[in-house]
């Protein structure tokens, strides 16, 4: 499988030996997924109603205790104490993690969001000063974009920044709204303007002067995890934790991006693997006039329906697993401009990402919808896991970029790419033109 370009698609004629599919994956990836599973059926999926109960101190635990395995250090090279994991076992390892409900997104928030920034753009120092601890589990991740009154236009945040008179510290204020993981995190990647104007990524200390939270916020899913208000009142930031350059945070917020929905999407997948299990298990052992309703067309046709639409997803989710892995595995990250050229081509197959977070995330909704309606009045109480597959999925629509903005900037970043003779779309219409 040789690299192949974001948005040929389109044009290009892929055949089966061009595509990754999880048919292809070697030994060692299945055995990832194995041990995975292992440790969340045994250790985390017993403990699920405990988290949405928010027992105290749980998440934690189960956190470092993933930790402790390597689990949280699947992206980070070895040398900061990861593991350094393909591209395709670090999916496996997220899709994997729905089987832990909310578990599995506080460990994507951590793996994803928080860690892959510094892997990315931090410095030397900033790379080993936390790097080691977030694949450890020593330090617990999170990551601060949006705002009370700022969502999808990121770039229009009101959080401000400003140099102190030594030198010697930023001075942030500002708030920021539902971050996943507030509760127990200790590090923060955040971003405010610099004297109102430069964009800029930071990364926060939860011990930093003037750093405060707010309540738990009373979520209608995911309640297992942590989700509160960062404030930032004066707080004073040390200037090494500036995150690469000044003005240039939309870099880092647009790429922590664009793998968070690609990573979403298999956890998406993922999660509808679960519900599909539950609805085939309550299918074959609830009996009605006599007969498993296993047995009756129209439940056949649901679950059908719901097998077609889960290989769908997990076809595209692995088959961009391939792409990134065959794309990026030249670029040596911890380079000096290692995080430069990764963002590039992180960048380049952005719509793809993109694709994969809107279809994965409809289908889940879909899905769920459809295994609350074969389990029937069960479906609707909260006994049945499938009741809190049904409330988790909605959110995978809205977070790391609503499914109407993910829809805008698929056409947009590839009609970018025509106009600018990136991709020969037009070329290969007026071709296919000819021949009629």
């Amino acid at each position: 499988m040789g690299v192949i370009h974001g948005g040929s698609f389109l044009i290009d004629i892929i055949t089966f030996k061009d595509v990754f599919t999880p048919e292809d994956m070697d030994s060692n990836q299945k055995l990832i997924a194995k041990i995975f599973e292992e440790f969340l059926r045994g250790d985390v999926e017993p403990r699920i109603k405990e988290l949405e109960d928010k027992a105290e101190g749980l998440m934690i635990e189960l956190l470092k205790k993933a930790a402790a395995m390597g689990w949280q250090g699947v992206d980070i090279p070895k040398e900061f104490g990861g593991l350094g994991l393909d591209k395709i076992s670090s999916l496996i390892v997220t899709e994997q993690g729905a089987i832990g409900g909310s578990f599995g997104l506080a460990n994507l928030v951590h793996t994803t969001f928080a860690a892959l920034p510094i892997l990315y753009f931090g410095n030397s120092e900033q790379r080993a000063r936390y790097l080691p601890d977030l694949a450890k589990g020593k330090k617990i991740g999170a990551y601060a974009l949006t705002e009370p009154d700022v969502g999808t236009d990121a770039l229009s945040l009101k959080t401000t920044a400003t140099l102190s008179k030594d030198g010697q510290y930023y001075i942030l204020n500002g708030t920021k709204q539902f971050t996943t993981n507030t509760g127990y995190a200790d590090v923060f990647i955040t971003y405010a303007k610099i004297d109102g104007e430069k964009f800029t990524a930071f990364i926060v200390d939860r011990d930093s002067e003037g750093v405060s939270f707010g309540q738990e916020e009373d979520k209608m899913g995911i309640r297992g995890t942590s989700t509160r208000s960062l404030g930032l009142e004066n707080a004073k930031i040390p200037s090494k934790n500036l995150l690469s350059q000044p003005g240039k945070g939309h870099k880092v917020a647009f790429t922590t991006l664009n793998i968070g929905r690609y990573k979403l999407s298999g956890a998406c997948v993922g999660a509808a693997k679960q519900a599909f299990r539950e609805s085939i298990s309550y299918a074959k052992s609830r009996r009605q006039f006599g007969h498993p309703i296993s047995n009756f067309g129209l439940i056949k046709e649901k679950i059908g329906e719901i097998a077609i639409r889960i290989y769908t997803g997990e076809s595209m989710i692995y088959r961009t697993s391939g792409i990134l892995e065959e794309g990026l595995k030249s670029i040596v990250v911890t380079s000096e401009e290692g995080g430069v050229e990764l963002a590039s081509r992180i960048q380049e197959y952005a719509p793809e990402c993109s694709i994969n977070k809107v279809y994965a995330s409809e289908m889940l909704d879909y899905v769920v919808d459809e295994a609350v309606q074969i389990h029937g009045g069960y479906g609707f109480i909260k006994d049945y896991p499938v009741e809190r597959y049904y409330r988790d999925s909605r959110i995978n629509r809205i977070f790391a970029g609503t499914n109407e903005i993910n829809r805008l900037l698929i056409l947009r970043m590839l009609l970018k790419r025509v106009s600018n003779g990136e991709l020969s779309l037009i070329h290969a219409m007026e071709k296919e033109a000819a021949k009629i």
